[in-house]
């Protein structure tokens, strides 16, 4: 408890406080305990599984909630809490301190039990039981249950997030927001899932058959949470393989490091603007973060290179697209994340790179990330070209759209910017009067290996020239194999 700082002491210690009052104030004669010590030995046994090292790795977490949630269905506010106790304090622990851990975890569900428990209570979804001297309650017929049973849960996940992010701004020292950025919204579905377990559990229990005949649940129930933690552990393993490649670009182009975590950022703003779904703005961002993947294959000599490039290294840094597309054909997952990885270079005009695809023949991913990588590397400071500002960038962007640029991307970019704004990495203030020159679009006769130049003029100058936006492999199209321009 000493190492934790003092805010996440006060929290755990505050929170366990709370959770003893819920348990002792309502336990009296009245109190079921056989009801009580049955579904706490239950639930004990069942987290005592998740320590086996031969199951560990089955066990999801969470996967025996629906227990202490059969709990907020039978029983009364402060047995309910109970029950949570003992296999809350018996479960796997995967990091230190174990010990607190394993106190907060069980005080922060006894907590949220008892709050579940007695909303269930309040919306009556529990009456008395006939000569109800032992204050198990029989759960009411569907579908006059359903109602209670659902704010019941919303409260157990209601708490559950607040108390989490709590602990996570006061020891993990998160921003507030952050800590609560999301957490609900990623466990109402599980808990759901787990409250319509209980929710059977308890009819079960309660009826004719007796308590052995809800022990029929736990089966369904375990294989339920363990087909959705397997989906979970996919998603983690999904973004590792992302990481993992990011980080060998990252270390490979020193100049544009965190570049690609940032078009990524940028890209699934612009696909929330554009009304794409949830999966959809995830494929977007993992296109944003891996776009420049096929630079693993250009040679360091070029990448680092400080003065111009000559005719044959403009053409092997052009490859990247392909590299990046060969690279990831065998990720099932990564979907129209590869042709965005691929046509990320192409130009409305037809003048692009590597096929010279134009208008709406650009996949839609890429047209995305072309606007987002462009907008990133404007405003971002490189060893070879200052930045600039996010204003000036914005007004780049629409100068060149309809010709470099899909239009309505740029416009989705524009809007998502006025909503949620930018952090660029330096901005051309930075460079003092200097940045005037990068802001007002001259040329760059010394862009370094990406042979790049500035955006202010690139439409003057007609087809044969490009928008470079300042990173490196953003280079102007050429003829090139087969004859074709690309």
């Amino acid at each position: 408890m000493r190492t934790l700082p003092t805010g996440a002491r006060t929290c755990v210690l505050c929170v366990v406080l709370v959770a003893g009052l819920c348990v002792l104030t309502g336990l009296d004669r009245r109190t079921p305990w056989d009801a009580v010590v049955l579904l706490a030995a239950l639930y004990a046994a069942c987290e005592l599984l998740t320590r086996c090292r031969r199951l560990a790795h089955l066990t999801p977490a969470g996967a025996f909630f629906p227990l202490p949630l059969a709990a907020v269905f039978l029983l009364p506010p402060s047995a309910a809490a109970l029950v949570a106790v003992p296999g809350a304090l018996l479960g796997r622990v995967g990091r230190q301190p174990e010990g607190v851990r394993r106190l907060w975890r069980a005080a922060e569900l006894a907590v949220a039990v008892w709050a579940g428990s007695w909303v269930f209570t309040v919306l009556d979804g529990r009456p008395p039981a006939p000569g109800g001297a032992t204050g198990l309650g029989q759960v009411p017929a569907l579908p006059h249950v359903l109602l209670p049973a659902g704010a019941a849960v919303l409260a157990f996940c209601a708490v559950l997030t607040l108390l989490d992010g709590a602990i996570l701004a006061t020891a993990e020292r998160i921003g507030v927001r952050a800590a609560w950025r999301g957490l609900f919204l990623r466990g109402l579905a599980p808990h759901c899932v787990h409250g319509l377990a209980g929710l059977m559990t308890a009819v079960l229990w309660r009826s004719p058959y007796g308590p052995p005949a809800a022990l029929f649940v736990l089966l369904p129930m375990y294989l339920s949470c363990w087909v959705f933690a397997q989906y979970q552990q996919e998603h983690e393993a999904h973004q590792t393989t992302i990481r993992a490649l990011v980080q060998a670009v990252d270390l490979k182009d020193r100049y544009t490091r965190g570049h690609s975590e940032r078009v990524g950022r940028a890209a699934a703003m612009m696909a929330a603007e554009l009304g794409m779904d949830e999966d959809r703005r995830e494929m977007l961002r993992f296109a944003g973060i891996l776009h420049d993947v096929g630079k693993i294959g250009v040679p360091t000599r070029i990448l680092r290179k400080d003065g111009p490039l000559t005719p044959e290294e403009r053409r092997v840094i052009e490859l990247h697209p392909e590299y990046g597309h060969e690279m990831v054909r065998g990720i099932g997952f990564l979907g129209e994340v590869r042709a965005a990885i691929l046509h990320h270079h192409e130009r409305v005009d037809g003048h692009g790179y590597p096929y010279g695809l134009a208008g709406n023949r650009i996949p839609e991913f890429a047209r995305v990330v072309a606007v987002a990588d462009a907008f990133d590397a404007m405003t971002s400071t490189r060893s070879y070209r200052r930045a600039r500002p996010v204003a000036a960038a914005v007004a780049e962007l629409q100068k060149c759209a309809g010709v470099q640029f899909d239009g309505r991307m740029v416009a989705a970019l524009v809007a998502a910017l006025d909503k949620e704004g930018w952090n660029p990495v330096v901005t051309a203030d930075e460079w003092g009067d200097g940045g005037a020159g990068a802001a007002a679009g001259t040329v760059s006769a010394d862009a370094g290996a990406g042979g790049e130049v500035d955006a202010g003029d690139s439409v003057s100058r007609g087809a044969g020239a490009s928008l470079l936006v300042g990173q490196r492999g953003n280079v102007p199209p050429r003829v090139g194999r087969r004859g074709r321009r690309s």
